[in-house]
């Protein structure tokens, strides 16, 4: 491996995957995103391994199924133990650093059972999901329970924001045209003004600039994998001028629903279209508040990104550092008469993924798109092999995107993506009358058919070759039953798969074949003469 070797993993917050020009969106223009798809290899079928920030990411941290990491909804902390993208750098080398959101909660009751100390570089990094933090923003709402670092409102402050949490009333608030507004992005309503706030001072260029102060600050050209996270275009859905009054109703996308969905829908996407945020969503008043904001929110990301393209060419890191363009999930914005993510339709669960690979071995595949079915968990896999590891795929469940980023595809590349979805701590587990334990949701996507096994309910089933918008769930029509049995078995011997034992791979085991008898322990034997090799 080279001596500075690197890799820029950059992740949006909610962005949808159609919302780029490169992915076909006729109106938002993203030039900068687009030259970094032309650059390397654009996949067209990647999704995340579960619809929601706290769960996915730690899925994207850990290369491993939520089923085997099991922080299944935010605020669910990552177990003490479970390895993470440090854990499988830094042995190689690598410096693993964070500079944004993780949405990770810590393990403080296993850390404390185990004597760690938050204080040590060791609990440090396993209250940071194995970062070292250069600097972590996961948003400073009040009482989020995700404000370890608050240096953005700090910065703010030394701008002129003096309120106390210039977070919350300057860069995600507009100016109150009277006292019975607050202002507060919290509030739809608000969405399609501009925020409180200088531009230059918002979120996104921040964490931007923290990237290059990152880069120029380090000692040494020593290999790094930098995770640039940024908060937007998540809710609130607010932005500074001019981003704000951008996109007019001729940009807009009309949303992706029928009042056939509504007829008779399946219980659990029932309960979901019952939320308020989905019943806001479902007003064409809402909507048409919100798209302004959203769309001038990637537009701005659009814009960094080339301002932070253009630092890595000044800086000279286009020929040695591996750069990754996704997003943690994306945003219904009313289709399918939802908002927010968390169920499987394409618009919550399918992400954009862009990869740009500076080797020369990438060379063939510059500007193509890839249409295999990757996971997001295949990221990690993909860095453990840039960097010059093995395969560890007893801990690793992803897969390394190498071989296609290099233009081949491997004969067992997979059939089918998996994500999952815990609702246990939404309201539709009190509509639904379900214990925790049961509310469970999987999906099991293949080129053809999505299917969604929920437990205690039918099955969802949508088939994407003649019903690519999934509009017509097919779950509870008999003369699909093959079809249902078919991808309940795929969900079901997924589902089996060893997935916890991580401490010994499967070349481990084979080589223990005949070690007992090789170390004199003899079971079953009656008698000397069977040792003997023709005794058989």
């Amino acid at each position: 491996m080279p001596p500075n070797k690197n890799v820029l993993f950059i992740m949006c917050d909610q962005l949808r995957w159609d919302y780029l020009s490169c992915y076909g969106h006729p109106h938002l223009h993203t030039p900068n995103i687009d030259a970094l798809a032309a650059r390397g290899v654009r996949f067209n079928r990647a999704y995340v391994q579960s619809p929601i920030c706290g769960p996915s990411r730690m899925s994207f941290y850990t290369g491993r199924y939520v089923r085997s990491h099991g922080s299944s909804w935010n605020n669910f902390p990552l177990k003490v133990g479970e390895l993470t993208l440090g854990d499988h750098l830094r042995p190689l080398g690598v410096d693993t650093v964070l500079v944004g959101k993780t949405h990770m909660k810590a393990d403080k009751e296993g850390m404390e059972r185990y004597g760690i100390d938050e204080g040590t570089v060791i609990g440090a990094r396993l209250a940071e999901c194995g970062f070292d933090v250069f600097e972590r923003d996961d948003g400073l709402h009040p009482d989020s329970g995700y404000a370890p670092n608050p240096r953005y409102n700090d910065y703010l402050r030394t701008r002129g924001y003096t309120e106390e949490n210039p977070w919350n009333t300057r860069s995600n608030a507009v100016v109150p045209d009277n006292a019975d507004e607050s202002g507060l992005g919290w509030f739809l309503k608000y969405s399609n003004r501009p925020a409180n706030v200088a531009e230059e001072d918002s979120e996104t260029p921040y964490l931007t600039r923290r990237f290059m102060d990152f880069v120029n600050e380090r000692p040494d050209d020593s290999p790094w994998l930098c995770h640039l996270s940024f908060i937007k275009p998540h809710w609130p859905y607010i932005v500074p001028a001019p981003y704000h009054n951008m996109y007019g109703p001729e940009t807009w996308l009309p949303p992706v629903r029928s009042e056939q969905e509504r007829q008779n829908p399946h219980p659990v996407y029932d309960a979901f279209m019952q939320a308020r945020v989905s019943q806001s969503f479902a007003r064409e008043e809402v909507r048409n508040t919100v798209m302004p904001a959203y769309m001038g929110l990637i537009k701005q990301i659009d814009d960094q990104m080339g301002h932070l393209l253009a630092f890595m060419r000044d800086k000279h890191l286009m020929d040695n550092t591996m750069i990754v363009f996704t997003s943690d999930h994306g945003d219904y914005l009313g289709d399918h008469w939802l908002g927010e993510k968390e169920l499987f339709h394409d618009p919550s669960v399918r992400v954009p993924l862009i990869v740009y690979d500076p080797s020369p071995e990438a060379d063939a595949t510059r500007g193509t798109v890839s249409e295999e079915l990757v996971e997001g968990i295949d990221l990690a896999a993909t860095f453990q092999e840039y960097f010059g590891g093995e395969a560890i795929p007893h801990r690793l469940e992803g897969r390394s995107l190498l071989p296609l980023l290099h233009g081949v595809t491997p004969d067992d590349w997979r059939e089918f993506a998996f994500s999952e979805y815990d609702y246990s701590a939404t309201p539709a587990r009190s509509l639904l009358k379900q214990s925790p334990s049961e509310c469970r949701l999987i999906m099991a996507v293949s080129r053809q058919w999505k299917y969604v096994y929920a437990e205690n309910f039918q099955p969802m089933l949508f088939n994407l070759e003649n019903d690519p918008e999934e509009l017509y769930d097919l779950g509870d029509q008999a003369e699909y039953a093959e079809i249902l049995a078919t991808l309940k078995d795929v969900v079901f011997a997924w589902s089996r798969k060893q997935n916890q034992r991580i401490t010994t791979s499967d070349q481990d085991i084979i080589g223990m074949d005949g070690g007992a008898e090789e170390a004199g322990i003899l079971i079953g034997y009656w008698d000397e003469g069977e040792l003997q090799p023709d005794s058989a």
